[in-house]
């Protein structure tokens, strides 16, 4: 990979990791459910009208924007909000990879190879070690919430697999069209109504909306064209190991600007989580190249 393609690799990950800190910042302003629906919505717009509807079903696109929406993002943006520190929801909402494995085996009918089980376990025994360190700043709640996420997200992966060869960044600005109308129903029914979201939005400072623009343009439109670009120009697997380096960005960032602290135990857990995610992408690579050496 050339030296101009790693860089923009690292910038994509800087973002997806470094958004945890601008989410935790941004909801000091903004109630969860609503801040996720002015993401969607100026990721919405006015991108839709100069990008074509991608060739997928509008039943693929409702459940994929539902999925992340409101699954995946919404849901973590609550859990964020007082329920779990942005360092660790990094980390913890990595366990999209292991769902994703799980809805490929249900639906697929792909089987489960020992590598796999393995990395379940060891990532497994990374979430147990959070769970046995909740406190007020992590709970058990947005633990729980933050695997949801995952699980959300995975289901995402799972639908836009179904949907083939298409222009990624298209399908998610279309999606989002679709992620708007429930988050702003649950802004309205759990966040004080139409008058303390109309209250919020105004009152919002330039910081704030600056920290919406990030969710919507860089981190949804720049990092999904630029990720879909480097999958276009190299194997899958030379650019698919790069994520694994969002939870490092996640809880670096955190501990930088918020001062999150970074006991031996969250160490260990994001070393095992890791680990697993690690053994999973690149076991059947090791496993091809031994049997290649000793044939």
């Amino acid at each position: 990979m050339p030296a101009s393609h790693l860089l923009l690799a690292l910038a994509i990950v800087a973002v997806w990791g470094t958004n945890f800190v601008v989410i935790k910042v941004s909801l000091e302003a903004f109630p969860p459910f609503l801040f996720a629906a002015l993401r969607y919505l100026f990721a919405l717009l006015p991108v839709v009208f100069f990008l074509p509807k991608p060739k997928v079903s509008w039943g693929n696109l409702c459940v994929y924007g539902l999925a992340t929406g409101v699954g995946q993002f919404g849901i973590m943006y609550f859990a964020i909000d007082g329920r779990i520190s942005p360092g660790l929801a990094s980390l913890v909402i990595q366990t999209q990879v292991f769902f994703t494995i799980g809805f490929a085996m249900f639906f697929a009918r792909e089987g489960l190879r020992l590598y796999q089980a393995v990395a379940v376990g060891v990532a497994m025994i990374g979430l147990l070690i959070i769970a046995l360190h909740t406190d007020a700043n992590t709970t058990f709640l947005g633990l729980a919430l933050v695997v949801f996420a995952g699980f959300s997200w995975g289901v995402a992966n799972t639908v836009s697999r179904r949907a083939g060869a298409i222009n990624m960044l298209a399908y998610v600005v279309w999606a989002s069209a679709f992620s708007i109308p429930p988050l702003v129903l649950m802004a309205h029914l759990f966040e004080g109504g139409w008058q303390q979201m109309g209250s919020s939005i105004a009152s919002a400072s330039v910081g704030a909306w600056a920290g919406v623009l990030w969710q919507s343009w860089a981190n949804t439109l720049f990092g999904y064209a630029a990720w879909g670009w480097l999958l276009s120009k190299h194997p899958a697997a030379v650019v698919a190991p790069a994520p694994l380096l969002v939870p490092i960005f996640g809880m670096g960032a955190s501990a930088y600007f918020l001062s999150e602290p970074l006991p031996l135990w969250k160490i260990m857990a994001a070393g095992l989580v890791i680990a697993g995610l690690v053994v999973n992408l690149f076991w059947p690579s090791i496993e091809l190249k031994l049997k290649q050496h000793f044939s």
